[in-house]
């Protein structure tokens, strides 16, 4: 590699680094192991009945020793607590005639403090943000939507908002202090499938929406959403994103829908590309048509169309590894991007000793499936920016693009996030447009 396409990327002073201080209360699952199940007086059961027994004294005690702490650490732990614990009603209905402190400690048994990004923050995605009316001329405000990793190697969605300055730097706005998780409500839709209705009502501002994995199929994790702001044939507008469902042992493709970052709405993919990875939505229809990048081989990108937001089937392959950088694998780096030439595709290849590196490609406008440029040498490598938790990597979710000028968060060594301006100009001016 030469490094001169780096050039391409002139880095901001801005740094998203992990806060093990943000935290959120989430449930907290206690169950027997399969050879001691008791099945006379479940373990749930029998943590209640201990709290039922405690003597007045030992209730106001433990209580305060729970309470206190986390109200330095979130705004309403009381509202937390007394959803876990109307959850544990429904199968001990018993409680509801037990005073609001005994019911509150059994929430607490049956919670945790769950620091979702301490150990990383990355694999970010841009959007303008649902507000930007309000911001100066010739200033963007965004939101980004972020990887977070927290105990056990578990990822959430996490978000944080800022500004994209008209002279191209970029301000991030303090994260709160507070998190909110989702309340979480499912719909049976008429074919089985299931939708997932998330509401983070607490929250009160977008750095406090906080979406932790709540399905036994998200076990470790919602991974690397990629957000874009959709445009549907009526032309409204909303966010749309993909994500990776990951339980430890299978990847799942889901679609994640909100207008507001505080509501949203999740459902798995159907179809061939259930069981794939790395699906980008088109910013709009193409010919009444959805459309769909993804990786379903493991090994190249696809393009896909479909008359079904949430079902997708087959496909045509549209970009393979070519150049050195990207002869084990070509994926893409978020949704496509439509600038004057055409649809604008990130992407990123992994090299020798797994290095993954940022590329870009250009796609017809009008037939998409159709490439008319892409970079021989990487937009951007990891040379000057190895260490990390996975060293060696570059990676992004998604850009933003205003005028001729591409803002570029990205990943670094699944640790941290930075960010970079573009020039469009450069860009697809550094493009080879012979056959791929």
């Amino acid at each position: 590699m030469t490094g001169k396409p780096a050039l391409l990327v002139k880095n901001c002073a801005v740094v998203l680094e992990p806060y093990a201080k943000r935290r959120v209360l989430r449930p907290f699952v206690i169950e027997d192991p399969e050879a001691f199940v008791d099945k006379s007086l479940s373990r749930t059961e029998r943590v209640v009945a201990k709290i039922l027994a405690m003597s007045g004294a030992q209730l106001d005690a433990e209580f305060s020793r729970m309470l206190d702490p986390l109200r330095l650490r979130h705004r309403d732990p009381e509202a937390a607590l007394r959803a876990q614990a109307q959850a544990i009603a429904k199968s001990i209905p018993a409680l509801a005639a037990h005073t609001e402190k005994h019911k509150l400690l059994i929430g607490a048994y049956f919670s945790q403090e769950f620091s979702f990004e301490s150990a990383a923050l990355f694999n970010p995605s841009i959007v303008v943000h649902p507000e930007n009316a309000g911001a100066n001329d010739g200033d963007t405000r965004f939101v980004v939507s972020l990887r977070g990793i927290g105990e056990g190697h578990v990822s959430s969605l996490t978000f944080r908002t800022g500004v994209w300055r008209r002279d191209n730097s970029v301000v991030i706005d303090d994260a709160s202090q507070f998190a909110e998780g989702p309340t979480v409500r499912q719909e049976t839709l008429n074919n089985g499938r299931m939708l997932a209705h998330l509401q983070c009502g607490g929250a009160r501002d977008i750095s406090e929406t906080v979406l932790y994995p709540f399905l036994p199929s998200q076990g470790r994790g919602i991974e690397d959403v990629r957000m874009v702001q959709f445009t549907d044939g009526d032309g409204q507008r909303s966010y749309r994103g993909t994500y990776t469902a990951f339980d430890g042992v299978e990847v799942r493709q889901g679609l994640i829908h909100t207008s507001d970052f505080q509501s949203f709405e999740m459902r798995g993919v159907e179809g061939d590309l259930y069981a794939g990875k790395g699906m980008a939505l088109f910013p709009r229809m193409i010919d009444g048509r959805y459309a769909m990048l993804s990786r379903q081989d493991n090994e190249s990108i696809w393009i896909v169309f479909s008359n079904n937001l949430y079902h997708w089937t087959g496909g045509t392959k549209l970009l393979s590894p070519r150049q050195p950088w990207e002869y084990i694998q070509l994926g893409n780096c978020g949704s496509p991007i439509e600038i004057d030439e055409g649809f604008l595709v990130l992407t990123h290849g992994v090299g020798a000793t797994r290095n993954y590196c940022m590329g870009a490609a250009l796609l017809d406008k009008h037939d998409p499936t159709r490439v008319i440029g892409r970079l021989i040498e990487p937009l951007l490598t990891p040379a000057d920016q190895r260490d990390g938790y996975v060293p060696n990597v570059v990676y992004s979710c998604g850009a933003l693009v205003r005028g001729r000028t591409m803002l570029l968060p990205f990943g670094v060594a699944d640790s941290i996030t930075r960010f970079g301006t573009v020039s469009i100009d450069d860009l697809v001016g550094r493009m080879d447009r012979s056959p791929t």
